[in-house]
């Protein structure tokens, strides 16, 4: 309405500390939705009041301020558009083509996704600064284009779908490995994810990366009952009781990569790709029934999808696993002075394990005792001194 991403994002904010006030005393209103709406909306005609170049925004706020306390207004009608999910609509809208890739992304997660921008920085594996300084800008940018609030159609909705796989795809992962704070799991992300996921695939059906994500995060999510202790201690993949990992999540992650293979005639894009790598731990009954040597090859051709460092790492511990840790660990000596990984916990703690199995306990000692320092996960910090321990 306001076309005004920080405004927005203001007038939300004022109506909820609104509610925090009111509500304690006077009860949560039978439509706490409408209220919230209502008052953010009364707080904008106050504000446009105060300034005469948004007099014409007035008059259309106005008309609809009509609108009684506990009737919300029919915003999908005017919208004009065929997705049903609210949160799907907004990531829709705020992967807007004004902004570049890595703006549309780190703005949607910050507003939408529920990440701080230091979970936002560590996901991108750059300083917080930069991500701060990236989603300033990109409120500007949509301000000064002054661009209009509403869900694409046909082909400008499919140019914006890699940025919100993108976002849907790094919900999963902050709700998958926490990044801050006490739990190593954030079901709740998890959960939306995986939800997103489910409709976007409805929504466009023929899209075969559309089906690798939601296959992909089916497939991770299977595992979670069996990740962490009674106590919310982790638990490692190579140690989990598979038998706690749930058979329907599994199913409907096989289905979902058989449709997304189907529809790229066997191709894999990097979402399939990753799914593709999580189906075969899935199929393993037992961890020395995983194919290694397919996950190892599955991650050569995902490092020609997507080149990333953090994919390498990812192959040298499927080689390792496969041909044996020296394998390994050449690879990931490779990756020792990459500027991307300066900071990331997981290339000590990779580097760590793959030592520790060549009986270099010195050295593991000293990777685990890093990676631990490096990390921001209460949860993961006090594994990887575990770890360290056992080196003694």
């Amino acid at each position: 309405m306001v076309r005004d991403v920080g405004l927005a994002e203001e007038l939300a904010q004022d109506a909820l500390v609104a509610a925090m006030e009111q509500w304690p005393g006077e009860g949560v209103p039978r439509n706490p939705g409408a209220w919230l709406m209502t008052t953010a909306k009364r707080r904008a005609i106050d504000l446009f009041r105060r300034n005469e170049r948004f007099e014409r925004k007035i008059d259309e706020l106005g008309r609809e301020q009509q609108l009684g306390e506990g009737v919300l207004p029919d915003f999908d009608a005017a919208l004009e558009d065929h997705i049903e999910d609210d949160l799907l609509r907004l990531v829709f809208t705020a992967c807007h083509p004004v902004l570049n890739t890595g703006a549309r992304v780190a703005l949607t997660l910050r507003m939408l996704g529920g990440l701080t921008t230091d979970e936002i920085a560590r996901a991108f594996l750059v300083k917080e600064s930069t991500i701060a300084q990236r989603i300033v800008r990109a409120k500007r940018s949509l301000t000064a284009a002054n661009v209009p609030f509403e869900v694409p159609e046909g082909e400008e909705r499919v140019k914006r779908l890699s940025s919100v796989l993108e976002v849907i795809y790094l919900i999963f992962n902050e709700g998958y490995s926490a990044t801050r704070g006490d739990d190593w799991l954030r079901p709740a992300l998890c959960e939306e994810a995986q939800r997103l996921a489910r409709v976007l695939a409805g929504l466009m059906p023929a899209e075969p990366e559309v089906h690798g994500l939601a296959a992909l995060v089916e497939l991770q999510a299977s595992r979670n009952a069996a990740r962490t202790d009674a106590s919310g201690a982790p638990i490692l993949l190579l140690d989990q009781d598979r038998s706690r990992w749930n058979q329907l999540l599994i199913r409907r992650g096989l289905a979902a990569l058989t449709r997304a293979e189907e529809l790229a005639e066997g191709a894999y894009g990097p979402y399939a790709a990753q799914a593709a790598i999580a189906a075969c731990h899935a199929r393993a009954r037992t961890p020395e029934q995983t194919d290694w040597v397919r996950i190892s090859a599955l991650y050569a051709g995902l490092a020609r999808l997507r080149p990333s460092p953090v994919v390498e790492l990812n192959r040298a511990v499927a080689v390792s696993m496969a041909y044996g840790p020296q394998a390994g660990l050449d690879l990931v000596d490779k990756l020792v002075d990459e500027p991307a990984l300066k900071g990331y916990h997981l290339l000590p703690s990779v580097r760590g394990d793959l030592l520790a199995k060549l009986g270099r306990r010195a050295d593991a000692r000293a990777e685990f005792t890093r990676a631990a320092e490096l990390t921001g996960n209460a949860r993961e910090r006090a594994l990887l001194l575990a770890r360290a321990a056992e080196q003694d």
